[in-house]
This record gives C-alpha cells, structure tokens and sequence, in this order.
C-alpha cells in the first residue's frame, strides 16, 4: 500500500467533506502541518469541528480557515493570540468548547486507544465540569469526560519512512502523537522521507499503524507567533 502522495492537496482529496471533525497538531505554531492546513483552506469544505490546542494565529495555521470561515466549531484550550477568534466567538459565530490543556491531550489519546470517557479532578467545581457526570472515587470527585475520535487528523511529524512510521522533532512532538492516534484517517506531512526499514524502531514515536498518507514538505515556514531577543550590547 503506497502512502506517499505527491502534494498536500493530493493527500486530502476524497477526505475532507463539509461538516467533519478534523484535529490537528500543533501547539502555537510549533509542529503546525502548515502545507495541509493551506490545502485544507483552498480545498473550501465548510461546517468544520476543529480539534486543536489553539486556533494558529490572524492569518497563519487554523487561523487562515477562520478567515474563510470554514471552521463552525473550536474544541481547544488557548485561543489568546488570535483577534479574529475572539471577535467571532464573541459575536455569536463561533462555537467553543474549552478544555483544559491535559485534558484534551488525554481525550485524543483515548479516543486512539478506543477508550470512550475516563474521569478526571480537572475542572471538577467550574464551568468545565456543567453538565457532566461527576462521580466520587476515595473520598474525591472527579468529572467524567468523553474522549475524541476524528474523521481527519493532519500530523505534522519531522522524518517518516514510507509506512508511516514517525518520529518528532523536540517540542514539534506536542500534541502531535496524540492527534495521529485520533484520526479515524491520519495525514502526516513530514520533512524528511526515507526508506521503509531505514529508522531505528527505538527512535518511532507513533507508529505506521496510525498513518495513512504522508506527504514531504521539506521546507516549513516555521513561523514565531511572538520573538523575543535579547538587545545587543
């Protein structure tokens, strides 16, 4: 089974529909699949669920669907740096589930690992817990969350070989393992691109089982959403 594709657009094209659930990887802009989130964009499917830690920023990674106005709904945990998140959330046109950061983290892995809810002190007592089963184990409460399953995930890992399996660059790695877990389909865009049997299995961070079409953008952006340097002498 070949898993490679040519171009991001290639490796979306008969995935995405309106109306989908789609995770993606990131934190800030740190390990964000930039060339998939663009082809995301220009593929126009609207009525999205977007699972991420946050929302990119005005006009680069999930931020560019805003501006599109091709995301309905927001599940993530920090949206601070972008303005147009926030006037469309508090105008009425954006849906957002808040949810703490580990939280979310470990409700794509359960969702991986085909768990559907696990209980958690996290948010027991606030907004995050309305409307949710809570429940006393040893004398404290924890709040019952249901854990996320996506149609799409798009992972963006540093090296793969061509079955999938992926290794992560430092901080890049992020929530990127848990996001590749949760997909019900897994498209990863990476940097580099060997040959199957070329990775060290002690150096694979998820799996090729997860994966189902890779794509090679050898040259990210990597953009900074705030550099802060030191003044010169």
């Amino acid at each position: 089974m070949n898993k490679v594709y040519p171009d991001a657009a290639s490796a979306l094209a008969g995935l995405v529909q309106d109306g989908q659930t789609v995770a993606v990887g990131g934190f800030g802009l740190c390990g964000i699949p930039e060339a998939l989130i663009g082809a995301l964009r220009d593929s126009g499917v609207t009525g999205l669920t977007a699972i991420s830690n946050n929302a990119g920023v005005d006009g680069f990674g999930l931020g560019q669907l805003l501006t599109t106005r091709q995301i309905k709904k927001m599940i993530s945990s920090y949206v601070g740096e972008n303005k147009e998140f926030e006037r469309q959330y508090l105008a009425g046109e954006l849906e957002l589930e808040f949810t703490p950061q580990g939280t979310l983290a470990e409700k794509l892995r359960a969702g991986g690992a085909g768990i559907p809810a696990f209980f958690t002190k996290t948010g027991v007592g606030t907004i995050v817990a309305e409307g949710k089963e809570i429940r006393e184990f040893d004398g404290h409460q924890y709040v019952m969350e249901r854990s996320l399953v996506a149609d799409v995930s798009l992972v963006k890992a540093w090296k793969a070989d061509k079955a999938g399996n992926l290794v992560y660059r430092k901080t890049a790695r992020n929530f990127n393992p848990n996001v590749a877990m949760a997909g019900k389909v897994t498209v990863v865009e990476v940097e580099v691109l060997v040959e199957t049997g070329e990775l060290d299995p002690d150096e694979v961070h998820t799996p090729g089982i997860f994966v189902h079409r890779i794509v090679v953008n050898a040259q990210p952006e990597k953009r900074i959403e705030q550099r802060t340097t030191r003044p010169t002498n």
